[in-house]
Order: structure tokens, then C-alpha cells, then sequence
């Protein structure tokens, strides 16, 4: 697609020493060396240069153009054994064979990690790790560095895939350290310092922000979940530690952007958690602090939902309000962002994007009850305040970074009592930067029972505000942890009750999405909303397909693509490429013994979809017979495919 024509994920580290800035063929073709190297040397460094050359990745990218180039008719039952594997060895579909069958053992998923552990201790380094590259390294992530992954990158091209690069480097915290980390970072600098006390001011604040919308306790860390692990099996998590940690991980965020600006056949996409950048405390009171104006909408206007979706003017506001027994509100609506069609927000988002916004002076409401203007957020202290701003700071420099690259920057979904903070301020960076092109894109998790209506009503702003829109459809990471939490705190479950459910809000979502990017199409104006289908499930792929055909949007359209990990459903991921539609390997990389947590949550999450893992490992078998019976044993893949 015309965004999405190359992205990148790097939620790493800077362990690995060295950065390929651009690989690109051109006059200002660059690299650079980030000193001290870990098991690494100049000469070894110039050798990787050489070899991991432009001309060795890239075969003819430079025109951007797949038009004319081979495509093949798309079997939509991804039933066919040949075109899901002919781009593996019959060495590769053995091992792909054999991790799947050791993928269905619940004793080895369950006891993954310690069994690793254990076998690491019993062979030796070298030894484990010749069987890990043998087995599931070597099948879930493409090599241990940049260069060592050149290889695999060609390979997927020439099969019509594209990269997502995953430096997929994790800490390996105990239960006991997340969840320290996580409550320290969660709690507020007043209850640090007096954890049983309360001011009576704070006491009034307290009861000022509950008159709207009442007790909200899913705002409030609490230590049984204070380790965000907790029944998550396919995301990474952050623990905030300190802002010198936040910073640190601004520096690897860069790096990437650098990296991506070169390496992966033109514009690319850095993916990025809000909870790496900054206290996890304020994302909290920030998430509140939106929920709490949509209630305030709800008891003056009616209706449910965001202030944007009910076209009212700034007169109608006020009649309201008047209606309601609340005057003296002028100052209040001199600061809600309005366009010629009404009120678009409460408050003056724009500001949160400026790095001396202050947050406790601008949440304030007119109160039914209270009959005047009341404070939607503790007071924070002027530390507090300072880390807010940080955080803001840091956010700004990346997607700057990524504008002068020219990359984007896609920032992932967590749970829901951090979402709405991470959307509202996703929005207002599209809003800042996404003027001429999309750079900043935002993440749907479709588990949500408010998923559709959160994507209409940003789609909402984003024509309104008239700025690009960029997506991603996930089914979402955190459900069971999201089900088990509401449960025990006490609050209303946020997610669907089945998986049927899910599938529906995700295939509604889409066709809603799709919808739109018909009408700007029509207009003349494409490009303006630009959709990823991260999926596994053939269903959703097959529905996506099939709508895109009945509402008029075609892959050389390039607003549409589909992405997969590395390593799982290669079924769907290479018949689309080599059909010309927008596909995407999600490619982990790093050295073998730091990307155990990763291979870890990779066991669990196939064991968890056993259906799938019982197609593919049925399809490779039936590979693997072909491949006997054509003796073709040593079949070398050689791709001739472009991607779009």
C-alpha cells in the first residue's frame, strides 16, 4: 500500500551494537557503528557491509512498481500446500513440521522456559544453541542481527513478501520485580510519600472528579495485576523503571527509524508502546480523566459516546448547560475545539501535543451536581507534571524523527485502562503530523465491544480535522487478563462475551473502514485512510478479500495489506503476496539466549490456536509426500515474484 509498503517493529535493545542506517542503493548510502560491539568487530562489520549490499537485498525495488510482474491466481480456501511452502527447503518444512507437533505437547508449552532453561544448562551455550537454531529459533526468528537476516529478506521478496523487523530482545523480569515495578510506577507521588493518609483537599478533588460518572476503579492500579504478563501470551510489556529507562528506549525507538529509513525497500514503519515512554501513572489518570467527559456528555447531552458524534454547537452546549442549572460557563466553551459542524471536543486536545501542556489546570467540567466547574484530575505534583511533559517530549521527537526520515510510526494498543490515554494522544499527533501523508497510525483491538465505535468516531476527526488516517485490525492481546481484572475489581467486562463476537466487530470494523476509503476514492480523494489486516484467521482474511471485491477496492489500490508473524500461518501469508496483494512477515531477530522470553509466548500462543496448527501441519505433510513422490528432496526456492 502506498504507507505500508515496508514497516518495521522494533521494541529492542541496543545490545546488538550496530545499525544499518540505509541500505538502499544510493549516493548517500550510510552506516553507523554503535560502540562498544557485543561479540563483534571492525573487519567483521565491513564484511557485513559488503555482503548485505543494496543489490543483495533489494532486486529491482528501486521503481516501486509491481505492475507486469508474475502474479498467480489466489486459492481463498488456503488449501494449497505448494504455493504456502514453495519458498521454504524440504529442510525447512520438516523443522516447520516437527515445531508444530512439539507445539501440540500442553507439558512442553506449559513448561517451555524452564525446560530451555534446563536444556541450556545440561548442553552447554554452544550446544543449545545449535538445537534452538535447529528447531524453534531457526523457525520463528529469521537471525541474530541485521545482516545475518539479509538472507531471509530477499527470500520473503522474491516470494512477494514483504518485512516487518521485530528486534525481539526482552526482559526476563520475575513475577515478584513486575509487579514492584509496575505499582511503584502506578501509584501517585502523594500516596508514595503518605500511602495512608489523605488530605482533606485531596479528599474534595477526589469527590469533585467522582460526581461525574462515579467510582471508575479500573483507573486504579491494583498489585493482583500489577504484573501486566498475567495471562498475556503474544505482546511485549514494559515495565517503567525510570525516566532515564524512558529515555534510553527513545534512543532505540531512533534507531530503529534510522534503520527502517533504508532497510526495507522504501517507507516503512517503526512500531512503538506508549508505556515504554513514559510513567504509567499518568496514562492511568489520563485514561480517567477521558472517561469521566464522556459521562459528563452523557448526563447533559444524553446519548453515550464522544462529544464529536453528537453535532452540537457551542450555543446548543450552552443551552444545555443553562437547562441543567449550571451558569457562568463562558470560559468553559471558549476552550472547546469546534469546527463549522459543532463541538469536537471538551477540551483543548491540540495542547496535549505541546510540551508545556499542564494537565491539572485544564480538566475542568461544569458539575450537575456540584453546580459549578469541578476538577477531573487529582492535582499532580509539579514532578508529576514534569514526567507528563517528558513523555509528550518524547513522543514528539520520534514522530519528528520519522517525518525527516520520511517512516511512520504505528503506535501498538495495551490494555483498557491505558487505551484511551495512548488514542487521544495517537489522534492529536495525527492531527499534527498527518498533513500531507500519513505518518502516525493508531491500533484497534476488535475484542473491545467499543472497537467500531472507536474507529468511526476517529475517522470522525480525522475528516473533520482533515488530516490521514493509518490503522491497524488486531483481535487484541490482553482479553483474558481484561476479563479476569474486571471481574475481580468489580467493573463492567469491556470485551465481547465470544469469539464469535470478536470476529464480527473486527469484520464490521473493516467493512466501515473499507466504506470510507470507497467514498474518498470516489471523490478523488485516495489515500487519505490506509488499513492493516494483522490476522491469522483465514475467516477474516477471506472476508477482507471478498469485501474489498464487492465494495471496489483493489490491491494496486495499495490501502489495503495483511500481516503475519514469522514462522505462523505461512498458509495465507504467501499465496496473498504471490496473488499481488500487500503481505507482510512480521521478522524477529536477535541473539538466540535474548530472545527466549519471545520464543516463549510464540509456544504458547500456537498451542492456543491448535485449528491452525492442525491445517498447517496437514499442509506441510502434504508437502513434504509431494516433494517425496516428485523427487524433489533439494528443491531450492528461487522466487520471481515482486511484491505490490
Amino acid at each position: 500500500m502506498a504507507f505500508l509498503r515496508a514497516v518495521i517493529r522494533c521494541n529492542g535493545s541496543r545490545k546488538l551494537g550496530i545499525s544499518i542506517y540505509n541500505l538502499q542503493s544510493n549516493k548517500s548510502a550510510k552506516f553507523r557503528v554503535c560502540l562498544p560491539l557485543q561479540n563483534y568487530t571492525p573487519i567483521a562489520a565491513k564484511s557485513a557491509l559488503a555482503s548485505a549490499s543494496a543489490t543483495d537485498i533489494t532486486e529491482n525495488s528501486g521503481t516501486g512498481s509491481s505492475f507486469g510482474s508474475r502474479r498467480d491466481p489466489l486459492d481463498t480456501g488456503f488449501d494449497n500446500p505448494k504455493a504456502s511452502f514453495k519458498s521454504k527447503t524440504t529442510w525447512e518444512v520438516l523443522r516447520a513440521y516437527i515445531v508444530y507437533t512439539l507445539c501440540s505437547s500442553s507439558y512442553l508449552v506449559e513448561n517451555n522456559m524452564q525446560l530451555m532453561k534446563l536444556m541450556k544448562a545440561v548442553l552447554g551455550e554452544k550446544m543449545f544453541t545449535l538445537l534452538m537454531k535447529g528447531t524453534f529459533y531457526g523457525h520463528f526468528v529469521a537471525g541474530e542481527d541485521q545482516y545475518k537476516i539479509v538472507p531471509t529478506l530477499k527470500r520473503l521478496r522474491s516470494f512477494g513478501v514483504k518485512p516487518i523487523l521485530d528486534y525481539s530482545v526482552e526482559e526476563d523480569l520475575s513475577q515478584e520485580e513486575a509487579e514492584k515495578r509496575e505499582y511503584e510506577g502506578s501509584v501517585s507521588e502523594a500516596q508514595k510519600e503518605a500511602p495512608n493518609a489523605t488530605s482533606e483537599a485531596e479528599k474534595k478533588r477526589s469527590s469533585e472528579a467522582t460526581s461525574i460518572g462515579g467510582e471508575m476503579p479500573q483507573y486504579n492500579v491494583n498489585k493482583t495485576f500489577a504484573d501486566r504478563r498475567y495471562k498475556v501470551s503474544s505482546a511485549r510489556t514494559y515495565f517503567y523503571l525510570n525516566e532515564a529507562t524512558c529515555e534510553r528506549n527513545v534512543e532505540v525507538f531512533q534507531d530503529c527509524l534510522h534503520a527502517v529509513a533504508g532497510a526495507t525497500y522504501g517507507t516503512g514503519i517503526t512500531a512503538v508502546k506508549m508505556t515504554a515512554l513514559g510513567r504509567p501513572q499518568l496514562l492511568l489518570q489520563l485514561s480517567e480523566v477521558i472517561m469521566r467527559a464522556r459521562r459528563f456528555v452523557s448526563d447533559v447531552i444524553g446519548g453515550k459516546g464522544n462529544v464529536i458524534g453528537q453535532k452540537l454547537s457551542p450555543e446548543q452546549l450552552e443551552k444545555k448547560l443553562e437547562q441543567a442549572g449550571i451558569q457562568d460557563v463562558k470560559k468553559f466553551l471558549e476552550k472547546v475545539t469546534k469546527d463549522s459542524e459543532g463541538v469536537i471536543h471538551l477540551f483543548p486536545w491540540s495542547g496535549i501535543v505541546d510540551e508545556n501542556f499542564e494537565l491539572s489546570d485544564t480538566f475542568r467540567v461544569p458539575s450537575l451536581k456540584e453546580g459549578r466547574m469541578v476538577r477531573l484530575i487529582s492535582q499532580l505534583s509539579k514532578k508529576e507534571e514534569e514526567m507528563f511533559r517528558n513523555m509528550i517530549r518524547r513522543i514528539n521527537t520520534l514522530v519528528k524523527t520519522a517525518q525527516e526520515l520520511d517512516v511512520r510510526i504505528m503506535i501498538d494498543a495495551e490494555q483498557t485502562y491505558f487505551q484511551p490515554a495512548i488514542s487521544r494522544i495517537t489522534l492529536e499527533m495525527m492531527r499534527k503530523y498527518n498533513k500531507d501523508k500519513a505518518i502516525v497510525f493508531n491500533t484497534y483491538q476488535c475484542y473491545l465491544k467499543e472497537a467500531l465505535n472507536e474507529v468511526t468516531t476517529d475517522l470522525d476527526q480525522a475528516k473533520r480535522q482533515n488530516f490521514y488516517f493509518g490503522a491497524k485490525l488486531v483481535r487484541g492481546a490482553y482479553i483474558d487478563q481484561e476479563r479476569a481484572r474486571a471481574a475481580a475489581l468489580g467493573y463492567p467486562d469491556p470485551t465481547n462475551p465470544t469469539y464469535e463476537a470478536t470476529s464480527d466487530m473486527y469484520h464490521r470494523t473493516f467493512t466501515e473502514c473499507l466504506r470510507r476509503i470507497k467514498d474518498l476514492k470516489d471523490k478523488g480523494e485516495p489515500n487519505k485512510i490506509g488499513i492493516m489486516i494483522a490476522s491469522h484467521n483465514e475467516d477474516t482474511v477471506r472476508f477482507a478479500i471478498e469485501k474489498m471485491k464487492e465494495i471496489g477496492v483493489s490491491p494496486e489500490d495499495k490501502v489495503i495489506c495483511f500481516g503475519q508473524l514469522l514462522g505462523m500461518c505461512d498458509y495465507i501469508t504467501f499465496p496473498l503476496g504471490q496473488a499481488g496483494y500487500s503481505a507482510y512477515k512480521y521478522i524477529p531477530y536477535g541473539p538466540v539466549n535474548e530472545v527466549l522470553p519471545y520464543l516463549s509466548r510464540r509456544a504458547q500462543e500456537n498451542k492456543g490456536v491448535l485449528k491452525k496448527i492442525k491445517k498447517e501441519k496437514k499442509l506441510l505433510m502434504k508437502e513434504l509426500l509431494r516433494r517425496l513422490r516428485s523427487g524433489k528432496i533439494f528443491y531450492k526456492p528461487n522466487g520471481t515474484y515482486t511484491p505490490v
